[in-house]
């Protein structure tokens, strides 16, 4: 073997070892995947995310999958007042599906938080999230939008970034396999109002995810940040065509 780098790629023209990279494999922490490189997958997180990392209200709770072979697969999202969702009590009051085509990515969306007359939005996640948090009975999932997803088909990269007031910038990005996908990566995320969530589909398949929200649909409620991804760009030499007088 090679003593050093510059004697390992000698056997190349100057020009490729100019231009030349190599990837880092070495991995790194918990929390700096989650917030930089997203090589995460959905099955580190399940069971409890280390507090020092996520962001307070996010879970990301285990599915069983059943796959028959020659058949297809059984599957289920949750149970009132089961599992994690029954943990932290939460029901949702609308369902939902969605598909997302092979390479095409959803752009941030949040919901706005509730915050009660007579405090501020600081003290109020302080208190939800810091000082009360396991009091799932203060949080107000009537009058704000929580998000509960889950993946049937496809590969989803997804981002979350804690927005609310007072709080820790916390960033979270990993992976998440759909029920076509049998293993540990089968997964439901919360997603709590003043958390911004963008999707990507990660594979050559359409992603499609059924969701459920703690409230009904009110597009009010339904906030955009940087979205353009989702406004697909048309050719420069067409758009020069169209616009001819």
């Amino acid at each position: 073997m090679a003593d050093t780098p510059q004697d390992l790629w000698r056997g190349l023209s100057s020009i490729a070892r100019a231009a030349l990279q190599t990837r880092d494999y070495s991995g790194g922490s918990l929390g700096e995947r989650l917030q930089q490189t997203g090589r995460v997958e959905a099955k580190e997180l399940v069971g409890g995310i280390p507090p020092e990392v996520g962001i307070p209200g996010v879970e990301v709770f285990h599915r069983r999958v059943f796959h028959q072979r020659y058949r297809g697969y059984f599957s289920e999202f949750a149970r009132e007042g089961q599992g994690r969702v029954g943990d932290i009590e939460l029901w949702p009051k609308q369902w939902a599906t969605a598909k997302m085509s092979a390479g095409t990515s959803k752009g941030f969306h949040i919901h706005p938080p509730f915050i009660p007359e007579g405090t501020t939005p600081e003290a109020w996640f302080q208190r939800l999230f810091v000082q009360d948090p396991l009091n799932y009975s203060l949080r107000p999932y009537d009058k704000e939008q929580w998000d509960v997803m889950f993946f049937i088909q496809g590969i989803c990269e997804m981002f979350l970034i804690d927005e609310r007031a007072g709080m820790p910038r916390k960033k979270m990005r990993f992976i998440i396999e759909g029920d076509d996908l049998r293993g540990e990566n089968n997964v439901g995320v919360v997603i709590p109002a003043g958390v911004a969530h963008a999707i990507r589909s990660a594979s050559s398949q359409d992603l499609i995810m059924v969701y459920g929200t703690s409230t009904v649909f009110l597009p009010e409620n339904e906030g955009r940040i940087e979205h353009g991804i989702e406004t697909p760009e048309t050719p420069p030499d067409w758009e020069k065509f169209w616009n001819l007088a």
